[in-house]
């Protein structure tokens, strides 16, 4: 029996940034309906390989298999496939709420009816009626964060991409943000979260990656209520090097 192929794999991937090894030889698979916490400490490397996921960054060795096409010779692929919210939402400051949606839509190649079915899903699901005609300028930072996820799901992506989406939520928006996680799991979505909250991948994922250093330490499984063992393997790794 042919196992089904991963949606999303990393093989040998590596990317030097400011002269230094950012990520070594990081090879990771991840299905449709999984969801993966990314955790490390600051300067582990998770926005660097984020960034490569979603096509922002090339590796500069290795190869990075989007529904086992090489991304680097199908780059049109993290357009078709990855919703990406790094971790400051990059916003238009002089464009509303409804204009930031429209133009994320053109981009990912929907007009029409689509596009207004897509518009509409996104100010629904998101609840940004109130906020649609406001300059995103104004935008408080959790409000941002609302609307970069927005523009991010807006295309229905094979794999949701999640740097440090907490920031600036409130425990309400966090709540509705492992639904949302949740969600998307559920209809077959593949999510990355990366955070520095051990607490948020113990509650919505069912797999963790433990970054250190630009290398990987630590991939796994993860069950509901292993949270004590996840923090300590986390900790221990994190402090190695100190206790060394």
């Amino acid at each position: 029996m042919t196992l089904p192929q991963p949606l999303l794999t990393l093989e040998k991937a590596s990317r030097r940034r400011a002269g230094r090894a950012a990520v070594s030889d990081l090879d990771l698979a991840l299905d449709r309906g999984q969801v993966l916490g990314l955790l490390g400490v600051n300067g582990a490397g998770k926005s660097t390989t984020l960034s490569m996921i979603a096509g922002a960054l090339a590796p500069d060795s290795g190869r990075i298999l989007l529904d086992g096409e090489d991304l680097a010779e199908q780059p049109a692929l993290a357009r078709r496939l990855v919703g990406w919210l790094p971790e400051r939402a990059p916003l238009w400051q002089e464009l509303t709420v409804g204009e930031h949606l429209d133009a994320h839509g053109r981009l990912r190649g929907l007009k029409g009816a689509a596009l207004r079915q897509a518009c509409a899903r996104m100010v629904d699901r998101l609840e940004l009626a109130p906020l649609e005609r406001r300059l995103a300028g104004v935008l408080s930072q959790g409000q941002r964060q609302r609307l970069g996820l927005a523009c991010a799901l807006l295309h229905q992506p094979a794999l949701l991409v999640l740097d440090e989406p907490g920031n600036a939520l409130d425990p309400v928006q966090v709540a509705a943000l492992r639904a949302l996680i949740r969600e998307q799991a559920a209809a077959g979505t593949a999510v990355i979260l990366s955070t520095h909250v051990l607490a948020e991948v113990t509650a919505v994922c069912d797999r963790v990656a433990i970054l250190h250093e630009g290398t990987l330490r630590h991939a796994g499984t993860l069950d509901a209520g292993d949270h004590a063992a996840l923090e300590q393997r986390f900790f221990a790794i994190a402090t190695a090097k100190v206790a060394a």
